[in-house]
C-alpha cells in the first residue's frame, strides 16, 4: 500500500457471477468524485481517500459500493447482474413483478442453444406460452415496444423475450393485447471498447420422412379391386402388371417415385454469419448487427437446382445522452430478403401425380431413326434436356412438375422491410422530484413483389413398339409449343406500413427508504395500412398507472386502459379497462423470514376487465347493408328483369367491445439459496359479448328466401372460458467439477363455449359446454359385412353404402344417419394441447458445455383427412390402402373398401380417422467447447468457441409418422449445424 497524505492507490478486478470481466464498469469515489473505468480485463487503478464510499457501477449490474480501509489494495468485486424486466412501458426489477409474467434472456441461451428464429423453443423455458399464451391465439408480438412480425428480428439481435400474460400485465396496451404480449428487447450499445462478436454457422437439412405411395404395378393391382367392388371388370390386365412391376422398360412402363434420389438431394445446405459491434461511452453508445443466410432446397434438377432463399439484414441502436437532462435514442433495422423457385408446386404434384402416368423424360436414342416426324420435332425443340431426353407429358398432362421445372422458368420473390424508431426521454426534476417524459415515433415499411418469367413448353407423348425385339418408340404426337416470350412477369405485389407512437409522464419515488411510489400517465397507439385492405389496423389507448411497494414486501398495482376502436358506432368506440394487482413477499415475514432452507416466497393476485375488439371481424358492422341485385330475378313482365334492393343485415348502433374477465393467482419460491426456483399462475378468465350474427336468436320473419333478405343485426352474445395453470422450476447444482441445471415447464388449459346461439335438435350436439376447440363427427361401428347387415342397420344418407364402408351409430335412434348424428369427439388442440411443457438441461464441465431441449404434449386430437388417408376416384394410392376391406380380409381390414366412385359415406368427419397427437420431441442438443483463456490470451482473441448441434431431432408418438408427415407440401426435416463464435 503506498499512502500519498490520506489517500491510497487501489487495483482490482471487476468480474461478473460467471467470473467473466467486466468491461467499462464505472468506479466512482464518493468524497472526491474521482473516477476510472475497467479495461477489457475488467482491471482497474484508482487513487482514493481512505474510508471513503467507492461506487461500482456497469450497464446491466446491480450497484455497488465498497469503504476503502487502509489495506485495501487490492480488491476484487463481483457484481450480481441488474435483472431488469421489460414490462409495459416500463422496466423493474425481476423481483417486483407481479405474477402474470414471465422472461427469458437470450444470449444466456445463445451460449449453449443456437437457434435462428426468435421465438424458437421457448416454451421450454417459459411455462404459459406454447406458441400460444394460455391457449389464446394471436398474440400481440412488440419489438422494441413497436408492433412487428416475431421474424423481423434474428435470435441473436435480441436482450430480452417478455411474454405478458394476464390482463393486468397488457392493460396498457389496450384492446389487441387482450391475447396476451410478446415483447422483444434487442440489444443496446453499452459503456466500454468496442467489442465486436462473430459467429459463423454452417449446417445441412435432411427429410424427416416423405409420404409413402404405391408403385405402378401395385397401383393397378388394387385399382382393380377398386374397380371389383363397384362391380365393374378389371382395367389393367395381368400382363400389363407385370410389365410395370419387372422394371426392364422403365421409360415406357413408367414407375415415378417423386421422392426418389433422381429428383431430391440428400439434404439442403443452410449457411449463416453474424457480426455484432458494441461500445459507447457515458455520452453515447452503440449496437450494430450484420447478418447474411443462406437456405437451399431439396430440389435437384432443372431451374430447382438453383432454388434458395437469401436474407440480408442490418441492424442499428444508438443511444445518446445530450445533456444531463434529455437523452435520446434512435433503432434502425433494414431487412432484404430474397427468393428463388420455379414456377409449379412440385410437392403439390408429388402428392397427386399416379406413379403410371407419363415418363417425365423420353430418351431420344430410343427413338426409330427412320421416323423423320419425330427427328425433325427434336431438331426443332427449346428443350432437349441433357442433349439426351425430351420432355415426356399427354394430353391431360401438358403443364406437368417435370417440364415445368426444366422448361417453364423461375420466379424471384423479393420482399424488403425498413424500420426506423426513435425517442425521447427527459428528466423533469426540476419541476417535480421523481417526474419524467418518455416518447416513441416508429414508422415502419414492408413491401414484396414476386417477379417471374414464365416459358411456354411442348411435351411429347410416345407410341412403342417392340418389333424389333427391344421397346423403341415409334412415334411422337406433340402437344404444346416451346417459346420464351421474354416478358418479366410481376405478381403478387403488396406492402405494409407501421406508424406508432406512444408517449408517458413517469413519476418514481422513494420514501424513507421503504416507501416505493411510482405512475404513469400515458397516450399510446398505431396504425398499419396493408395493400388491398381499405381499413387501416388501429389500436389507441389512453392509460394509466399507479404502483406502491412497501420494503419490496407488499405490492399494489392498479392499470387503467382507455381504448379505442373504430369498429363500433361513435357512442360506443370508448370503453375502460381497469386491473388491479397485489403481492405479498411472505419470506419477509416473522413467520418465515427464519427459514433458512426458504429464500423467497411472494404471492400474487391480479384481477382486472379488458375491453377488446380484437375477434371482430370486420369494420362497420353496426351499420345495417342493402344491396341491389341488379335484375337477378324476373318481373311478372315476361323476359323483363327487375332490379330490386334486398337488406343484408340489420342495424345495431350498441354493438361494442368484448369483455375479457380474468382473476390470476401467482407463486415465486426460491429454497435451499437458489437451488430450486419456482414460479407459476393459476388463471380463469371469460369473453363476454362476443360478435355474432344469428338467425335463432330472432323470428323467422327477419330473413327471407327470395329474394334473399335478412334484417338480423351483429350483437355482442357468445362468451368463453379459460381456466388453467403454468409452471417453471429450475434446479441448479454443482456436482464436482460439473455445474448441472434443469428446468422444467408446464401448462394446461381447458376452455368451454359457456353461452351459445344455436338450435340444435338434441342435446349432445350443443356447442354450449363444450371446448372451444371441439371436433365433431360421427362415431364409428366398424364396417358393413354384407347386404343383410346394411339393411338391419339404420340408413346412412351420405351415398349410396356397400359392404366394406364405414357403418355409423345411430345416436337419436331415428332410424337415419345424418349430421344429426354427429356428436363430440375431443379437442383439437388449436391454441396447443390442453397440456404442453418443455424440459431444458445444461451441464458444464470445465471449457465443455453440454445442453438438451425436449417440448411435449398431451391431450389433443386431429384428423387423418388429408389426400394422403382419404383416397377414392382417381386419386394417388398412398400406402394406407394395402389393408382395405375387401370379402377376404374382412375380419383384419384397417381401411375402408376402396372405390373408382366418390366415397362420401367413408371420408367425413368421424372417430375412425381420429388420432391423438400426444407427442415428445427432442427439440435440440448442443454440445459447445469454449477455448480456455490461457491458450488465446496472446492472440487478437477475448474468446473463441466451436458448438455442434442438431435440431428437430426425434418424436416419440404412437402416431409418430403421421405426425411427421407434409403432405403436398416440402418434408419436415432435421437440422445439423457447425458454428463457431469469437469475441475482438
Amino acid at each position: 500500500m503506498a499512502q500519498v497524505g490520506n489517500k491510497i492507490d487501489v487495483n482490482g478486478v471487476v468480474r461478473n457471477a460467471e467470473g467473466k470481466p467486466v468491461i467499462g464498469a464505472i468506479l466512482v469515489s464518493e468524497k472526491d468524485n474521482i473516477s476510472t473505468t475497467t479495461d477489457s480485463l475488467g482491471k482497474f487503478s484508482l487513487k482514493v481517500p481512505v474510508d471513503s464510499k467507492l461506487l461500482i457501477n456497469a450497464k446491466g449490474y446491480l450497484t455497488k459500493s465498497v469503504v476503502v480501509k487502509p489495506k485495501s489494495s487490492e480488491i476484487n468485486l463481483i457484481l450480481d447482474k441488474d435483472k431488469l424486466v421489460q414490462i409495459a412501458f416500463r422496466k423493474v426489477q425481476e423481483k417486483d413483478l407481479l405474477g402474470d409474467v414471465s422472461y427469458v434472456n437470450i444470449p444466456e441461451i445463445l451460449e449453449k442453444n443456437y437457434t435462428t428464429y426468435s421465438l424458437d423453443g421457448l416454451q421450454a423455458f417459459v411455462g404459459g406460452f406454447n406458441g400460444n399464451i394460455w391457449g389464446s391465439g394471436g398474440y400481440l408480438v412488440l419489438v422494441d415496444g413497436i408492433p412487428r412480425d416475431a421474424t423481423s428480428i434474428l435470435a441473436v439481435e435480441i436482450e430480452q423475450v417478455t411474454f405478458l400474460k394476464g390482463v393486468a400485465a397488457v392493460a396498457l396496451y389496450g384492446s389487441r393485447a387482450a391475447k396476451g404480449v410478446v415483447y422483444i428487447t434487442s440489444k443496446k450499445g453499452v459503456v466500454q471498447k468496442q467489442q465486436i462478436s462473430v459467429r459463423v454457422d454452417g449446417g445441412i437439412n435432411i427429410a424427416k420422412s416423405f409420404p409413402k405411395y404405391l408403385g405402378s404395378a401395385e397401383y393397378m393391382s388394387y385399382y382393380n379391386q377398386a374397380r371389383a367392388n363397384d362391380g365393374l371388370s378389371s382395367l389393367y390386365s395381368d400382363e400389363t402388371i407385370y410389365n410395370y412391376a419387372s422394371g426392364n422398360s422403365p421409360y415406357r412402363y413408367p414407375n415415378v417415385d417423386y421422392y426418389s434420389s433422381d429428383y431430391l438431394k440428400d439434404f439442403a445446405t443452410r449457411y449463416d454469419a453474424n457480426v455484432e459491434i458494441k461500445g459507447g461511452n457515458k455520452i453515447a453508445q452503440y449496437y450494430t448487427a450484420v447478418n447474411f443466410s443462406n437456405s437451399g432446397d431439396l430440389l435437384n434438377f432443372g431451374e430447382a437446382k438453383n432454388n434458395s432463399t437469401n436474407r440480408f439484414n442490418v441492424r442499428g441502436n444508438v443511444d445518446l445522452a445530450i445533456n444531463d437532462f434529455i437523452s435520446a435514442t434512435i433503432g434502425t433495422n433494414a431487412i432484404y430478403y430474397n427468393g428463388r423457385g420455379v414456377n409449379t408446386n412440385y410437392w403439390g404434384s408429388a402428392a397427386t401425380t399416379r406413379p403410371d402416368r407419363f415418363t417425365p423424360l423420353l430418351p431420344i436414342d430410343l427413338i426409330e431413326e427412320g421416323d423423320a416426324s419425330s427427328q425433325a420435332m427434336i431438331a426443332n425443340s427449346n428443350y432437349v434436356i441433357d442433349g439426351k431426353y425430351l420432355l415426356g407429358g399427354t394430353q391431360l398432362d401438358l403443364n406437368n412438375s417435370f417440364a415445368a421445372i426444366y422448361a417453364g422458368g423461375y420466379n424471384t420473390y423479393t420482399n424488403r422491410q425498413f424500420q426506423f424508431n426513435t425517442g425521447v426521454d427527459a428528466k423533469l426534476s426540476s419541476l417535480l422530484d421523481g417526474l419524467s417524459f418518455h416518447s416513441t415515433f416508429a414508422v415502419d415499411y414492408e413491401t414484396s413483389y414476386t417477379q417471374s418469367f414464365n416459358n411456354t413448353y411442348a411435351v411429347y407423348e410416345p407410341k412403342w413398339n417392340s418389333y424389333a425385339g427391344y421397346d423403341q418408340i415409334t412415334s411422337l404426337t406433340k402437344f404444346g409449343e416451346d417459346a420464351k416470350s421474354g416478358v418479366q412477369n410481376i405478381s403478387n405485389s403488396a406492402y405494409r406500413q407501421t406508424i406508432a407512437f406512444s408517449g408517458q409522464f413517469d413519476y418514481v419515488k422513494k420514501i424513507n427508504g421503504v416507501h416505493n411510489f411510482s405512475g404513469m400517465l400515458l397516450a399510446n397507439g398505431f396504425q398499419q395500412s396493408n395493400s388491398e385492405v381499405y381499413h387501416r389496423v388501429s389500436n389507441a389507448n389512453l392509460g394509466l398507472n399507479l404502483s406502491y411497494n412497501y420494503a419490496g414486501k407488499y405490492y399494489v398495482e392498479f392499470n387503467e386502459a382507455l381504448v379505442h376502436s373504430a369498429k363500433f358506432a361513435e357512442s360506443k368506440r370508448l370503453a375502460p379497462s381497469p386491473t388491479l394487482s397485489l403481492g405479498w413477499r411472505l419470506s419477509e415475514e416473522n413467520f418465515l423470514k427464519n427459514w433458512s432452507s426458504l429464500d423467497n416466497l411472494k404471492l400474487t393476485v391480479s384481477a382486472g376487465i379488458l375491453n377488446t375488439d380484437l375477434d371482430v371481424a370486420n369494420y362497420y358492422l353496426y351499420e345495417s347493408i342493402y344491396s341491389q341485385t341488379d335484375g337477378a330475378w324476373f318481373s311478372w313482365r315476361d323476359g323483363s328483369l327487375n332490379r330490386s334492393t334486398d337488406a343484408r343485415r340489420g342495424e345495431n348502433l350498441s354493438l361494442t367491445f368484448a369483455k375479457k374477465k380474468e382473476v390470476n393467482v401467482g407463486v415465486e419460491a426460491s429454497f435451499f439459496n437458489k437451488l430450486i426456483t419456482f414460479n407459476g399462475t393459476f388463471f380463469a378468465n371469460k369473453i363476454e359479448g362476443n360478435v355474432i350474427q344469428a338467425s335463432v336468436l330472432y323470428p323467422n320473419y327477419f330473413t327471407t328466401g327470395f329474394p334473399n333478405s335478412s334484417f338480423i343485426p351483429n350483437v355482442n352474445y357468445n362468451n368463453d372460458n379459460r381456466i388453467g395453470f403454468d409452471f417453471n422450476v429450475r434446479v441448479n447444482k454443482r456436482v464436482g467439477q460439473v455445474d448441472l441445471s434443469l428446468g422444467v415447464t408446464g401448462n394446461y388449459y381447458d376452455t368451454k363455449a359457456s353461452k351459445r346461439a344455436e338450435g340444435f335438435e338434441f342435446d349432445y350436439q350443443n356447442r354450449q359446454g363444450k371446448p372451444l376447440d371441439a371436433l365433431w363427427g360421427l362415431k364409428s361401428d366398424g364396417f358393413f359385412t354384407d347386404g343383410i347387415d346394411i339393411t338391419n342397420h339404420a340408413s346412412q344418407t351420405f351415398g349410396q353404402v356397400r359392404p366394406g364402408d364405414i357403418k355409423y351409430k345411430d345416436q337419436n335412434g331415428d332410424g337415419i344417419i345424418n349430421a344429426q348424428d354427429e356428436v363430440y369427439l375431443g379437442k383439437g388442440g388449436w391454441s396447443g394441447a390442453p397440456f404442453t411443457g418443455g424440459l431444458n438441461f445444461t451441464a458444464k464441465w470445465k471449457s465443455l458445455t453440454f445442453f438438451a431441449l425436449a417440448t411435449g404434449q398431451v391431450g389433443a386430437n386431429a384428423m387423418k383427412n388429408n389426400s394422403y388417408f382419404w383416397i377414392d376416384g382417381e386419386d394417388k394410392y398412398s400406402v394406407m390402402v394395402r389393408n382395405s376391406w375387401t370379402v377376404d380380409n374382412q375380419a383384419t381390414a384397417t381401411y375402408p373398401r376402396l372405390t373408382t366412385n366418390t366415397s362420401d359415406n367413408n371420408y367425413r368427419s368421424s372417430d375412425f380417422w381420429l388420432y391423438s397427437t400426444n407427442r415428445i420431441d427432442l427439440a435440440n442438443i448442443q454440445f459447445t467447447y469454449d477455448f480456455p483463456k490461457k491458450m488465446i490470451q496472446n492472440s487478437f482473441l477475448n474468446e473463441l468457441g466451436v458448438y455442434v448441434n442438431g435440431a428437430n431431432l426425434l418424436t416419440i408418438s404412437p402416431e409418430r409418422e403421421t405426425m411427421e408427415l407434409n403432405i403436398g407440401g416440402s418434408p419436415q426435416t432435421r437440422f445439423f449445424n457447425l458454428g463457431v463464435k469469437a469475441l475482438f
